[in-house]
């Protein structure tokens, strides 16, 4: 009688750099965590530190400031996208043929931000060896050249580990729906023009009202 060897245990956060499929096929039937909900509030301070950045917060605020909100703001914004994107993915999915409920696509979001936890460390690790250039999209003017190197290099790092992330959620998309990659490409694709639609509408709703009223 031939041995039967017990399978790998799975670990979630480990595997699910190399091993998106897997992950999602041992977390299809798991309910939503403490785990996911720390995965999307992270998420969410990688993108406002990102947006910091973007927004040359650096060059007015200090890190302090800027660190305060992240940790603040970033939390919540993560959580609730979290569950927005999970409200336009599950229709998506469905439209397209795909089999995946609305928890497991919660987890294919949240998991596959991942990289974050490293992108954090390295926003973080930064921050505490550049200060506020850190948070500005140029760095400034005299800036001593192995700090401008770790600001730069920070950053490129950043957005390898985002492009990680976004593979990670297309593969595991592809796995939670039972569908082609290229097909769960185009859902990913389409949903993330979606999100980008209805933010610049909001945007425009909110210059719209704060606009001054025609004068006389």
């Amino acid at each position: 009688m031939a041995d039967e060897t017990p399978p790998e245990p799975i670990h979630p956060l480990h595997d699910v750099w190399l091993r998106p499929r897997r992950v999602v096929r041992e977390l299809a039937d798991a309910p939503i965590t403490r785990v996911d909900y720390l995965l999307g509030a992270v998420q969410g301070i990688v993108s406002w530190l990102s947006l910091s950045r973007a927004q040359s917060a650096g060059a007015n605020t200090d890190i302090a400031g800027i660190l305060g909100r992240a940790l603040i703001a970033g939390p919540i914004a993560g959580i609730i996208g979290l569950y927005l994107m999970t409200a336009v993915y599950v229709r998506l999915g469905r439209r397209a043929g795909g089999v995946a409920t609305r928890t497991q696509i919660f987890h294919v979001l949240a998991y596959s931000g991942a990289p974050m936890l490293a992108s954090l460390a390295i926003w973080l690790l930064t921050a505490a060896l550049a200060g506020a250039p850190t948070f500005e999209s140029t760095p400034p003017p005299g800036l001593e050249p192995f700090v401008a190197l770790l600001v730069r290099t920070g950053f490129l790092v950043h957005v390898l580990l985002v492009c990680w992330s976004l593979l990670l959620q297309v593969m595991g998309f592809s796995e939670a729906e039972r569908l082609p990659t290229r097909r769960a490409f185009a859902i990913w694709l389409f949903g993330q023009a979606l999100v980008m639609l209805a933010i610049l509408l909001l945007w425009i709703l909110v210059i719209g009202l704060g606009a001054s009223p025609p004068t006389a």
